[in-house]
């Protein structure tokens, strides 16, 4: 199989196999108006198996949205056809608005203006808590 380069845009590299789809809606690529080519289950030397998202266009990526559906990714920027930098994403400290808090007692069930935001507790489990009830996130 062959994709095309691209010359200007963002690479997503290194996605755990199975986790591009979840990644393309969580970061809203399906609402950008440009190309864009997800490869699932590529070979990867380091992996075994990998996904990989190609977008044709610079936007803002919520690194933290993507750092918490997968913190093994990376994000490659291309200019001109060129890598011009690389960065990888690891689990963020606090995430907003990713993810709702299932407590039904919980402030933010009542009042729906307050933002859900959760702090990591144990980077080696991936555990978030709710800073509000302390209530665990599941695991995504």
């Amino acid at each position: 199989m062959n994709i095309d380069s691209i010359k200007n845009g963002i690479v997503l590299d290194h996605i755990t196999a199975g986790k591009g789809m979840d990644i393309y809606y969580q970061l809203g690529l399906d609402k950008l108006d440009c190309s864009i080519a997800i490869i699932q289950n590529a070979k990867s030397n380091k992996l075994g198996k990998k996904d990989i998202i190609k977008i044709s266009n610079n936007f803002d990526i919520d690194l933290d949205v993507l750092g918490y559906v997968d913190p093994n990714a990376t994000v490659c920027i291309i200019e001109d056809g060129k890598l011009k930098s690389k960065h990888k994403v690891g689990l963020p400290e606090v995430i907003t608005n990713i993810a709702r808090c299932k407590n039904p007692r919980c402030i933010t069930s009542i009042e729906q203006e307050i933002d859900h935001t959760f702090k990591l507790v144990d980077r080696e489990n991936k555990v978030y808590r709710c800073i509000y009830c302390e209530s665990k996130l599941k695991n995504n």
